[in-house]
C-alpha cells in the first residue's frame, strides 16, 4: 500500500499571491488603514531584559514607554512628511500612522529603574529585574 500526501487542488491561476493581490484592493478600495509595527528584539542577561525598538526618523517626543500591569508597551507616530506644492509621490513604502508594542513580561521587574535610550533610530529599553525573579544558587548540604 502506498500512501500519497493530499494535497488541496488549486483554482487554475489563482494563488496565494493573487488572494494577497485582492485583499489589498479591497483595503484601498475601503481605506482601511494599514497597521503597522516596527521590529523588535528581547533579550535576557542575569539581571535584566533588553528590548530593543527600531524606529529610525522618530523623535524622542513621538515615542512613549510605559509599564503596565507586568506589561511593557511602546508607543509612537510617525507623522506624514508634508510635501512641497507640484510634489509627486510615486512610491511610499514607509509606513506612517500610530503604532503600539505590547510586551508581556516574563517576571517581576524593578519599575524605577527601568531605562530607556534613544539613539541612531534604536530605542533601547533596559528592565532591571526585581530580586526575586533573579536566578538563585542554592548550596546543596
Amino acid at each position: 500500500m502506498r500512501l500519497i500526501q493530499y494535497e488541496r487542488p488549486a483554482v487554475a491561476g489563482f494563488g496565494l499571491d493573487r488572494l494577497a493581490n485582492l485583499q489589498s484592493e479591497i483595503d484601498r478600495l475601503f481605506d482601511v488603514p494599514r497597521a503597522w509595527a516596527p521590529a523588535l528584539d528581547v533579550v535576557e542577561d542575569k539581571n535584566h531584559f533588553h528590548v530593543k525598538v527600531e524606529l529610525p526618523g522618530f523623535k524622542r517626543e513621538d515615542i512613549e514607554v510605559t509599564l503596565d500591569d507586568g506589561s511593557l508597551v511602546i508607543s509612537g507616530e510617525r507623522k506624514l512628511e508634508a510635501l512641497e506644492e507640484g510634489v509627486e509621490v510615486h512610491r511610499q513604502e514607509r509606513c506612517v500612522g500610530k503604532f503600539a508594542r505590547a510586551l508581556t513580561l516574563p517576571s517581576a521587574v524593578v519599575a524605577e529603574k527601568i531605562n530607556a535610550t534613544y539613539k541612531d533610530g534604536i530605542l533601547t529599553v533596559s528592565l532591571p529585574k526585581a530580586e526575586e525573579a533573579k536566578p538563585k544558587t542554592i548550596t546543596v548540604n
